[in-house]
């Protein structure tokens, strides 16, 4: 959805950058700033996603995309160019992309598949905010938010070890980094439980309203939840804020589960 009049126009002249921005979470994010009047670059692997994803959010001249793998450094670099060159400027960095290749007991993982999910999630996640740093942030200011995960504060149900230990060091990066970037970029990230994606959808096809029941919210969040909560992070109205994680998780920690 390109800007419409229907939503405050806050993000007019901002340019922002998410990754894993062609379905799930990442794309309500640049949903929600490109309503805003936001011009954005998205990334991901597969490149129809890609194209269908930048004509849903108004065309070449309100967004364009990157296509390549999370982890890598070039594709990073590339990535943060193309929000440079094309429209002038890099002022907000939503890093989204992740993997969880590894489902069992973490005791019997193999650890190639460990290896991955670090590497994507904890030390891709930093390549991002390297290159956004370097490329245009240092010199003029930003605002990055991580997406995490509750399973990154207290183990899940659900055996995904090494992505639930990732997105543990996802927030302590998210501190880390708070702080060393501190004043001129602020760093953030918001912990989601279950979200309606293809990531999870294996997890509640076919058993919504089980699932759902376990939220004391009564339902599984919606893409459009995370997201606005990731754009108030990325915005002015959070300027005091830096360095935190905000769960949203329907209630479910409220619940005690």
């Amino acid at each position: 959805m390109a800007q419409d009049d229907k939503h405050p126009q806050d993000f007019a002249g901002r340019v922002a950058l998410i990754t894993g921005g062609s379905r799930g979470i990442g794309y309500g994010i640049a949903e929600e700033l490109a309503s805003r009047g936001a011009r954005v670059v998205i990334t991901a692997r597969t490149g129809s996603e890609l194209e269908a994803a930048v004509k849903q959010l108004g065309g070449p001249g309100r967004a364009l995309a990157v296509r390549g793998p999370a982890d890598d450094s070039g594709h990073q670099e590339e990535a943060v160019a193309c929000a440079v060159e094309n429209f002038g400027r890099l002022d907000l960095l939503a890093v989204n992309a992740a993997v969880s290749p590894q489902y069992g007991p973490l005791i019997t993982a193999e650890l190639s598949l460990v290896r991955e999910a670090m590497e994507t999630n904890v030390v891709g996640g930093l390549g991002w905010v390297q290159q956004a740093w370097k490329g245009w942030m240092s010199a003029h200011s930003g605002s990055v938010v991580y997406t995490a995960s509750i399973f990154g504060l207290r183990p899940g149900h659900v055996p995904t070890g090494a992505y639930n230990v990732s997105k543990a060091a996802v927030i302590h990066l998210t501190r880390q980094l708070a702080g060393e970037l501190a004043p001129r970029v602020r760093v953030n990230a918001i912990a989601p439980a279950m979200i309606k994606t293809e990531f999870v959808k294996a997890d509640y096809e076919g058993r919504e309203d089980v699932i759902a029941a376990n939220f004391p919210m009564g339902r599984i969040g919606e893409p459009a939840d995370t997201a606005k909560l990731a754009v108030f992070l990325l915005s002015d109205d959070a300027s005091w804020i830096t360095g935190e994680t905000v769960v949203i998780d329907g209630g479910l920690f409220a619940r005690g589960r």
